[in-house]
């Protein structure tokens, strides 16, 4: 038995039946983490001790026919994700020596559901990157090719779970976060409706546009976990009040009447983006005929306002950073320049060192977008541009079911090749940006690979709220292409 090789359904099957244990399956997994991701580097901590605690309470409660549906189960955490005495250092260093008192909702939830916490997943310093080389502790590497980056900024999380290093993780999205390294590294990243998961105990970068979402081996595993992390939350007031349904029904309705009568738009301005790696536009082109081979009818929609996305989210995005950033300022809690001369020079030196250059270039971008005198010309304007943007995704939305694209340009680039170009490196997210922008559900699903290896994924966004259709279009999809390569050698 593979164990690395095990889904969370395939797991919660095993762990059930007695044939496996949790102990058993996490030290496996453990074992496997310390062999190989001194070269991933998928992980900034593994608490192996709690992690094998964790698991022993999981087989008690097996034994005692206490299952619920993670019980046993190793999952992996992003590192903005705040854990009970579990250091949380959100990829910088001016949170190293941070350890929170409480868990978020969301780590709660998966404690309350049986799972086991195998460790805490590296990523870009505060989310802000598209490769995790901005991380302030280590490169994280693609398992697939480890000279080519895994994405970011939860590309330890999406490495984590491509390296079979766990059954699945969290990671989160403010502007492909999630769906830019699970099509990099060959898995399933689904970035929910914002609002539908609970954004409490998530160290903030962009308030208004994070949300937190799975990374999984296959679409049924990212419904699964979908279904225990989605409902509203009092102790978050932008979580929604809606109806959670069982988002495994998806996959009843796919048996059932496959993909017909559903549409995917395709929209023209999207066709038009410059430096599209061909092999991405053919596989991309490939999807589509699977679409319509599963009863899918394709059709042609306008997004007119795309050529202003890049522009808002790098204006709205730092901006919310400069003010939610703005609390570390080596005080109370994390990193504190010691040698200062009064309090003043203290904030400046604890903040110089303490933040990393990409963080920094931000704070600075939104500050300056905040600055009287400029408010009006640079956020306000974003933010008109976001509700023009909001009211393409409605429109367009009229005319389809979801919406059908690439989630990056090109495949995974090698490590270091766009760290010297900002303009470029913001660029690879221009298909995800919307999304967020929007507050709309997305769903990467791996769907080929290209001539070096490296997997390809397509994405598919749909309207607020609808993550069922995503699943049931992406089932239907990762069941009809079947790749017959789904983990890399290590």
């Amino acid at each position: 038995m593979e164990y690395q090789e095990l889904t969370i359904e395939s797991a919660a099957t095993l762990l059930s039946s007695r044939q496996i244990s949790s102990f058993e399956l996490t030290s496996a997994l453990l074992d496997r983490i310390e062999k190989y991701d001194d070269e991933i580097n998928a992980f900034i901590t593994v608490d192996k001790t709690m992690a094998l605690e964790q698991a022993k309470k999981a087989d008690q409660d097996i034994a005692a026919d206490k299952i619920l549906p993670l019980t046993g189960v190793p999952l992996a955490l992003k590192d903005l994700l705040c854990t009970n005495g579990i250091r949380t250092t959100c990829g910088s260093q001016i949170l190293n020596n941070f350890i929170p008192q409480y868990d978020g909702t969301i780590v709660k939830k998966l404690k309350e559901n049986g799972a086991v916490i195998i460790g805490k997943t590296n990523l870009d310093e505060f989310g802000m990157g598209s490769s995790t080389e901005n991380s302030s502790y280590k490169i994280t590497t693609n398992p697939w090719n480890k000279a080519h980056v895994p994405g970011g900024s939860s590309g330890g999380s999406a490495a984590a779970v491509s390296a079979g290093f766990c059954c699945a993780a969290l990671g989160t999205d403010t502007g492909g976060s999630i769906r830019q390294p699970s099509s990099h590294c060959g898995v399933v990243g689904l970035k929910p409706t914002y609002g539908r998961v609970s954004r409490f105990g998530l160290v903030s970068y962009a308030s208004s546009l994070d949300q937190i979402g799975p990374i999984t081996k296959n679409v049924k595993d990212a419904a699964i976990l979908l279904n225990t992390i989605s409902g509203n939350d009092e102790m978050d007031s932008t979580s929604a009040k809606v109806d959670v349904p069982d988002f495994t029904k998806a996959f009843d309705q796919f048996e059932k009447d496959s993909l017909k009568g559903m549409t995917a738009g395709i929209p023209k301005e999207y066709l038009c983006v410059d430096g599209i790696d061909p092999e991405v536009e053919n596989i991309f082109n490939n999807a589509k005929e699977v679409f319509k081979d599963l009863g899918v009818k394709i059709k042609e929609i306008s997004l007119p306002h795309t050529d202003y996305v890049v522009a808002a989210y790098y204006i709205i995005a730092p901006s919310e950073a400069s003010s939610n950033l703005a609390r570390f300022d080596g005080v109370k809690y994390g990193f504190r320049e010691k040698l200062s001369d009064d309090l003043i020079d203290m904030y400046k030196k604890t903040r110089s060192k303490g933040f990393g250059p990409e963080v920094q270039r931000r704070i600075m971008i939104g500050t300056y977008a905040l600055s009287a005198g400029y408010y009006d010309a640079y956020y306000g304007r974003a933010s008109q541009v976001r509700t023009l943007i909001v009211d393409d995704f409605s429109k367009a939305f009229r005319e389809c079911d979801f919406i059908l694209s690439p989630v990056a340009p090109a495949p995974a680039f090698k490590i270091g090749e766009n760290m010297d170009d900002p303009l470029t490196m913001y660029l690879t997210d221009i298909f995800t940006l919307s999304a967020n922008m929007a507050g709309i559900p997305g769903i990467s699903v791996p769907a080929g690979f290209s001539s070096k290896g490296l997997p390809i994924g397509i994405q598919m966004m749909g309207k607020s709220f609808d993550e069922l259709s995503l699943l049931r279009a992406g089932y239907g999809f990762e069941k009809t292409i079947q790749l017959a390569k789904t983990f890399p050698d290590l």
